[in-house]
């Protein structure tokens, strides 16, 4: 039998747990999957080889990575006011998989097509969607390659590398988006650690292409031509 005192004693630390936390700001995050195509071919794929228990742990590892990557150390740094983030799978999406505010769709009918590894790629997809949820976007001001390129040079340095990217070097705009982005601001990382994150953080009340300048020294143009020269393009 657990006496009265013992209870009361139990109930204060929680209480004073829980309110040095929201003193600090620490909020927890809730993640939540919801299998919307589980009658289809993708909904089954997922079910079996990801799985809605791995899809809540990748959410959160995500995350973690994201602030780790834009070194944002403390919840004072991050966006607040998101403590919860859903995935819904979806019958069919125009794309792979799509974020708005806090809420990821991903498509089943992509999961149920791909034929390489599904749970490598599912975890890539996610990668690049949860930065989505969690970067700064200039106030809307920054162009849309710049925000996709953001997105898969965290894809790109958590190790999930998508088929069909290109090479280092590639494409034909900085702000071409996505793999070419990614690849283009690697290089700018390389120049100085931790250019990203800074980047990411200037992009909290606004945008402008002297950013780069700004941190790097040069113009976007001429680090795009460096970088293009450095491979041979």
């Amino acid at each position: 039998m657990v006496s009265k005192g013992i209870k009361t004693s139990s109930l204060f630390m929680l209480l004073a747990m829980i309110t040095l936390a929201k003193s600090r700001g620490i909020i927890a995050v809730d993640y939540t999957v919801t299998n919307n195509a589980a009658s289809t071919n993708g909904g089954t794929v997922f079910a079996n080889q990801v799985g809605e228990d791995y899809a809540r742990q990748t959410l959160a590892s995500a995350t973690d990575f994201i602030w780790q990557t834009f070194q944002q150390n403390t919840d004072a740094d991050r966006k607040q006011g998101i403590d919860q983030v859903s995935l819904t799978i979806v019958p069919s999406l125009n794309v792979v998989a799509q974020t708005s505010n806090n809420e990821i769709q991903f498509s089943a009918q992509y999961l149920g097509s791909y034929s390489g590894d599904v749970k490598t790629e599912f975890t890539g997809v996610i990668y690049h969607e949860m930065t989505h949820v969690w970067q700064w976007n200039g106030k809307g001001q920054a162009n849309g390659g710049l925000i996709e390129g953001i997105a898969d040079y965290v894809r790109l340095k958590a190790g999930y590398i998508a088929n069909g990217w290109v090479q280092p070097g590639g494409g034909n705009r900085w702000d071409e988006g996505y793999s070419t982005t990614a690849r283009f601001l690697d290089y700018c990382d390389s120049l100085m650690g931790g250019f990203v994150a800074q980047l990411n953080l200037k992009m909290k009340d606004g945008y402008s292409d002297s950013f780069f300048e700004d941190l790097l020294g040069k113009s976007v143009d001429q680090l795009w031509s460096d970088y293009k020269a450095k491979y041979g393009n």
